[in-house]
């Protein structure tokens, strides 16, 4: 449970994908590091056992913005695990760097109070498929409502006018889940986790079209009082397209 003063206004980011390597702790930290440059203290909740972005934020150097972590992967005997999962009473915005693998009870409590769900997906076969899988759960086991509209998704890893980029992006268009933005394959994403920085905090020349793609998911991330308000007062209902609808309930429930 996550013990804050301030609940109702904390932007709780899950990034979630079942499949390991699809990117999410590359995108906790370069997305912690955007928010850190504005002059707030993020925090990161790290759930992941191989824990990544502990060990990003150790190699992180004294002089950049701070960034609170939060190791939620191990379990102390000294503390309870209400106040090791303590959030800051300053903290505005909260990412969870999510495991590789989890359960349904795990699923619901990790996207519980969410305000915004990013699924990382790569452009491979294996890939598409476990992002099928986890959407499903989502939408099937964690009940979150496509109307509520805080589940996107990033294409990572891309490389322009392949056969692979095109056959994700068309999966993904078949989901009617938005694709807020396209990361490409490069090195600058390695190079930053190295230095434990974000690729904002690197000479700009280098990284413009990173950064912009970057920028595009805080700003769909910023937005979610928004979206917030108008779930609320929306009174149609939008349901699944049928293609759609069958493909996540046979990825969830498996084809006979």
């Amino acid at each position: 449970m996550l013990i804050t003063p301030r609940q109702d206004k904390l932007n709780k980011i899950v990034i979630l994908n079942p499949k390991g390597g699809c990117g999410k702790s590359t995108l906790v930290t370069n997305l912690a590091a955007c928010y850190a440059k504005r002059g707030t203290v993020p925090a990161i909740m790290d759930y992941d056992p191989q824990g990544s972005t502990t060990a990003w934020l150790e190699r992180r150097p004294d002089h950049l913005p701070k960034i609170h972590g939060i190791v939620a992967y191990k379990k102390s005997m000294q503390a309870t695990r209400s106040w090791q999962l303590r959030v800051p009473g300053e903290t505005e915005t909260l990412l969870i760097d999510s495991p590789a693998s989890f359960d349904h009870d795990d699923l619901r409590e990790l996207t519980r109070d969410s305000t915004s769900i990013l699924v990382p997906v790569l452009p491979s076969l294996m890939d598409i498929h476990a992002a099928s899988r986890c959407i499903a759960d989502l939408l099937l086991v964690a009940k979150v409502d496509r109307r509520d509209r805080k589940l996107a998704v990033i294409a990572n890893r891309t490389r322009k006018n392949t056969k692979s980029l095109a056959k994700l992006m068309r999966f993904l268009d078949s989901l009617g889940i938005p694709i807020i933005a396209v990361l490409r394959d490069t090195q600058n994403f390695v190079r930053s986790a190295e230095q434990g920085i974000g690729v904002c905090e690197m000479p700009p020349s280098s990284v413009k079209p990173d950064v912009v793609q970057i920028e595009k998911i805080v700003s769909w991330l910023d937005a979610w009082p928004q979206r917030r308000r108008e779930s609320t007062t929306t009174t149609s209902i939008n349901k699944i397209p049928s293609a759609a609808s069958s493909l996540l309930r046979r990825a969830h429930f498996g084809s006979a």
